[in-house]
C-alpha cells in the first residue's frame, strides 16, 4: 500500500547545472523538494516508484539504473535513476530530474523504479496505474514529477491564459489535502490546453492513494517563469 509520497515541479532548471547562473532563483524550491524527499525516506518504504510526465518514446517502465542526460540543455551531466542494471531507454526529462534530486539527497532507503506516463492517459486509466503500483509492495513510496500551468504570464510558455491561476489554485489545493478525489476531478482538457504536464502524474498519485488515509502538505507553491511549481508530502 502507498505509505508516502512527494510531488515536486520538474523543469531542468532544477538542476543548478542547467540553470547556470539563474540557479539560485530556484533554491526556495529545491529545499522544499529535499524536504519532501526527506518524508519518503522517514516512510521506510520497501519500494520507490518515481512517476513523470514522458513524451512517446519515454512512456512505460524505466528500472533501477536507467540512465538520463542534460546534454540536450547543453549541460554534460548524467544522472543513474538508482542502482540496478538499468534499461535501454535514456530517461525522459521529468525522471531525470527525479534521479538528480534524488542523487542530490543520497537517496539509499529503497529499490527505486521510473514510469513514465504521457499526456493522452484518461483519469480512470490514471488511477487504476495508480492502484497497481500501491498494490506491488507492502509499503510503496512515489515521487510524483510534474509542473501545473504554463500560462500564468505573458511571458510563460504558452503565454497568458486567464483560465491558469484558477487551475493552478485547485491543484495546489488539493495536493495540500491528500485530496485523491479532487486532482482525480481535474479537467484534462483544460489541463492541455493549459499546459499542465503534471495532471497524468498527479491523477496517477490520486488512484495509489486512496484508502491509504494520508495527510498531505503544500510546502511551496509558486509560478516562477510563468509555470507552476508545487511541492506537496503526504504521509
Amino acid at each position: 500500500m502507498l505509505v508516502a509520497a512527494a510531488v515536486c515541479p520538474c523543469p531542468p532548471l532544477l538542476v543548478p547545472a542547467v540553470a547556470a547562473g539563474a540557479a539560485s532563483e530556484l533554491d526556495e524550491t529545491r529545499t522544499a523538494c529535499s524536504d519532501a524527499l526527506g518524508v519518503l525516506a522517514a516512510s521506510r518504504p520497501d519500494r520507490l516508484v518515481v512517476v513523470g510526465p514522458a513524451a512517446e518514446d519515454g512512456r512505460g517502465v524505466h528500472p533501477a539504473g536507467s540512465a538520463g542526460s542534460f546534454a540536450g540543455f547543453g549541460v554534460d551531466l548524467t544522472v543513474r535513476l538508482g542502482s540496478g542494471p538499468g534499461g535501454d531507454r535514456p530517461l525522459p526529462a521529468s525522471l531525470a530530474v527525479a534521479a538528480w534530486l534524488l542523487e542530490h539527497t543520497d537517496w539509499a532507503d529503497a529499490p527505486v523504479e521510473g514510469l513514465g506516463v504521457g499526456e493522452p492517459l484518461d483519469a480512470p486509466r490514471c488511477a487504476a496505474t495508480g492502484r497497481e503500483i500501491a498494490g506491488s509492495a507492502d509499503r510503496v513510496a512515489l515521487l510524483v514529477m510534474g509542473d501545473g500551468s504554463a500560462c500564468r504570464t505573458v511571458k510563460a510558455p504558452g503565454y497568458l491564459d486567464e483560465r491558469a491561476e484558477a487551475f493552478d489554485g485547485a491543484a495546489a489545493r488539493a495536493l495540500g489535502a491528500a485530496d485523491p478525489a479532487a486532482l482525480l476531478g481535474l479537467d484534462a482538457e483544460l489541463a492541455y490546453e493549459l499546459k499542465a504536464a503534471g495532471r497524468a502524474p498527479w491523477q496517477v498519485l490520486a488512484g495509489a492513494a486512496e484508502g491509504a488515509g494520508l495527510a498531505g502538505r503544500l510546502l511551496y507553491e509558486d509560478a516562477p517563469y510563468g509555470v507552476g511549481y508545487f511541492v506537496a508530502a503526504w504521509s
